[in-house]
């Protein structure tokens, strides 16, 4: 990966981009820990939450990686994800786009 400078401007929009996908992502997570309390008739649907939530935290943690080295492959995914669309990441220069770009075309992580 080509190590990019970013700009003043630049870091605040991948800051808001970047904040907004862990936003989006732990509001999906809160919605399915409701949903399993909710549906579940016992109390075993505590320690399926407790493992459900383990899961996604190591998930979260290694996916969320906020170096500008890694950026670029970072917003690549959270797009092919669903947690960012392109239009969030306008602003970007058009080498750091064109880079995630080439990442989703590319259909790695």
């Amino acid at each position: 990966m080509r190590d990019f400078s970013w700009t003043a401007a630049e870091k605040k929009i991948a800051r808001a981009a970047f904040d907004l996908a862990v936003g989006r992502e732990l509001a999906s997570v809160r919605q399915q820990v409701e949903s399993m309390l909710a549906t579940s008739p016992d109390v075993d649907a505590v320690w399926r939450v407790h493992d459900y939530l383990s899961e996604k935290r190591r998930e979260i943690d290694t996916k969320y990686d906020y170096r500008y080295s890694v950026l670029p492959s970072v917003f690549a995914r959270l797009v092919r994800e669903g947690w960012l669309s392109e239009a969030d990441l306008h602003g970007l220069a058009a080498e750091k786009v064109e880079a995630i770009t080439r990442i989703l075309a590319l259909g790695r992580p």
